[in-house]
């Protein structure tokens, strides 16, 4: 028996963990699902809806990466388990795309100003900034009031200035200005 086949029969086709129903409301989709009890929202957002722009980076609730909406507020998919979210409404990076397919203004904005370099924290980034524009909170858009507000998101390549820049023209562009 091969090493491949070997492990392929080690590994049960089952879980054993207790499981629950969980319906939720995903970028307007309401779904009904059985879920392990100790599933991360993130694992169930990325492996089993498939909806793979939530990105996993510290799974440790540090780095941002894996920020989504529930319930119309920035939280971190790692540190959610998906039992947690029944009943809620859930937005991922894939709500930002328009009808049409065209960027959102956020997206827009990112772009425009050369928010991102290799895009990893991008999706958690937006979803953040997202929650806090759709708060419908007084935005501070100075460079510091920018930096608040991103700072629960690590970015290992932009250095930020061009977040900050991205942040104010997506402003600019929905009106928050």
């Amino acid at each position: 028996m091969s090493r491949h086949e070997h492990l392929e029969r080690s590994i049960p086709s089952t879980s054993s963990d207790p499981t629950a129903e969980v319906t939720m409301t995903i970028n307007g989709v309401t779904l009904t699902r059985q879920v392990s009890t100790r599933m991360l929202l993130s694992d169930f957002i990325r492996h089993g809806l498939r909806l793979t722009g939530t990105h996993v980076g510290c799974e440790h609730g540090v780095c941002g990466a894996c920020t989504i909406m529930i319930d119309g507020r920035a939280a971190r998919s790692c540190l959610t388990f998906a039992v947690q979210a029944d009943g809620a409404e859930i937005r991922t990076i894939e709500s930002e795309e328009k009808e049409d397919g065209t960027l959102s203004a956020l997206q827009q904005a990112f772009q425009e100003c050369h928010g991102l370099q290799c895009g990893y924290c991008t999706p958690g980034m937006i979803m953040n900034i997202r929650s806090r524009f759709d708060s419908g909170e007084e935005l501070d858009l100075s460079d510091d009031g920018i930096r608040e507000l991103i700072s629960g998101n690590l970015c290992r390549c932009t250095g930020y200035a061009n977040i900050v820049k991205a942040v104010r023209r997506a402003a600019e562009l929905t009106g928050r200005a």
